[in-house]
């Protein structure tokens, strides 16, 4: 009987297992589509967020297409052969979303082949000097010392940031040359190929990358530094009108999510130096030229940053009513919320001048008005006794809350020092010349000539052309 029971328990755990099997099976066509769809979602909603990202990979593929053809078409392949595939790796790790990243890798790339290649046939020719035993020998010594040299100096910084794909390049290209030498004869004609198509692949990636719909590193950084005084400017606004309204109603309507773009502008610093260091290999491009200042756009983030700072600080009291000593509570809300507000139009304007590229003169105002309204906050507070205060708690309040607009106000006052730099760097016009250079602009004058008239014989009368008349 028990091995009865035990039989059927053993083939009924069998029939649950099969049906568990044959339900995720039929099941599996569902569930297959249902992750199509969600890729599918989320591809479109990326290429929606930056078309430039669709553009981009249909640009990597034609370029792709154009380099295969060095293996399709059998004259170029004879005068190639294989090393034709270097044009193609080429072109699959050069190519990048910026032109000037794309440059920056293309040039380290090309200039670390050629240097390369020429010492390793120079180190090639000197090894076979040495007769058959000691070419080997030399041959390794000659890799050693290279590998660990162009390998320690890619530990300086500057090398590092800029040219670290090239050493990266000519470590590899020197060992191929100098290792294949020593069982290639025509080693010559290896380096040769291997520069050739190397410099194929990455000229072809310059040339789509420049022409076909660029992406220039330099616009997204003049973009991207705008955007982020524009969210500090937002937060400090919101703040002023927001947050001091509603310890005053007790209730406000604000979305106060729509404060909270400044935490995107803590974490820029990585995106904004591989920027500048993209920008700095761009040729010269709509309103930025060669040898445009994109080292003073960090120093601006950097300033726009420490601001940042104070504000995520700031930010913790707002899930709390301002709290301040009876006597001076309200002087404090109206000069907290002139010093947010005005510093709050100050970054407005210098984002706004920022983008047209104008000297940001609309902005002192509001920086003075917001100096202004802390000197006197500064002097409330040192005029107020607050011996008879009970309210401990309120005065910490108070006190922090101040003091990190008075901060606030301080950053604010070196990122317009920083955007004024770079205006004078750069030597942005004025808003009265460039609205000056429109204005010429748009006076243009056209000459109409009227038609001939075509006279009949009826009449007799000659045709007649009448004088231009100048049309403004």
């Amino acid at each position: 009987m028990e091995s009865l029971e035990m039989g059927a328990s053993t083939s009924q755990e069998r029939a649950g297992v099969l049906t568990c099997a044959w339900r995720r099976l039929m099941s599996f066509p569902k569930s297959l589509m249902a992750v199509m769809l969600e890729l599918g979602k989320k591809a479109m909603k990326l290429g929606q967020d930056d078309p430039r990202r669709v553009t981009h990979s249909v640009k990597v593929g034609c370029a792709l297409s154009l380099v295969s053809l060095i293996y399709y078409y059998q004259p170029l392949y004879n005068s190639f052969g294989v090393s034709a595939m270097w044009a193609v790796m080429t072109v699959v790790v050069v190519f990048e979303f910026y032109v000037g990243a794309t440059l920056s890798k293309g040039l380290n790339r090309g200039l670390a082949t050629l240097l390369a290649g020429a010492l390793g046939v120079g180190a090639h020719h000197l090894a076979s000097l040495s007769g058959k035993t000691g070419e080997p020998i030399m041959l390794g010594f000659f890799v050693f010392l290279q590998a660990t040299g162009s390998t320690f100096m890619r530990f300086f910084p500057r090398i590092k940031a800029k040219y670290d794909y090239g050493m990266l390049i000519f470590i590899l290209t020197f060992a191929l040359v100098s290792v294949s030498g020593f069982r290639e004869d025509e080693i010559l004609e290896f380096a040769h190929k291997r520069l050739s198509t190397v410099v194929i692949g990455g000229s072809t990636c310059l040339i789509v990358s420049v022409i076909v719909c660029p992406v220039w590193a330099g616009e997204d950084l003049h973009h991207l530094i705008a955007l982020n005084m524009e969210k500090l400017a937002n937060f400090l606004e919101g703040f002023g009108d927001e947050y001091l309204r509603e310890s005053e109603d007790g209730d406000s309507n604000g979305d106060k999510s729509l404060f909270r773009g400044y935490k995107s502008v803590l974490g820029s610093k990585s995106t904004e130096e591989s920027l500048a260091n993209f920008a700095s290999w761009e040729p010269r491009h709509g309103r930025f030229s060669f040898r445009h200042p994109w080292r003073q756009y960090l120093k601006i983030g950097a300033s726009i940053r420490q601001c940042a700072y104070r504000i995520e600080a700031l930010d913790g009291y707002l899930s709390t009513k301002f709290h301040a000593p009876p006597q001076v509570q309200t002087r404090l809300k109206e000069l907290c919320a002139e010093m947010s507000m005005e510093a709050a139009r100050a970054l407005k304007q210098l984002s706004s001048s920022h983008k047209t590229m104008t000297v940001p003169s609309s902005a002192t105002p509001h920086l003075e008005k917001s100096r202004t309204a802390m000197k006197a906050l500064k002097s409330l507070l040192k005029t107020t006794s607050w011996k008879d205060t009970t309210d401990l708690l309120a005065v910490v309040h108070a006190a922090t809350i101040t003091s990190l607009l008075i901060d606030i106000i301080d950053c604010t006052d070196k990122v317009a020092e920083s955007v004024n730099e770079l205006a004078s760097l750069s030597r942005f016009k004025t808003a009265a010349e460039r609205a000056k250079k429109h204005a010429k602009c748009d006076e243009v004058v056209l000459t109409v000539s009227a038609l001939e008239v075509t006279v009949s014989p009826e009449n007799g009368t000659p045709p007649m052309r009448p004088d231009p008349a100048p049309v403004v």
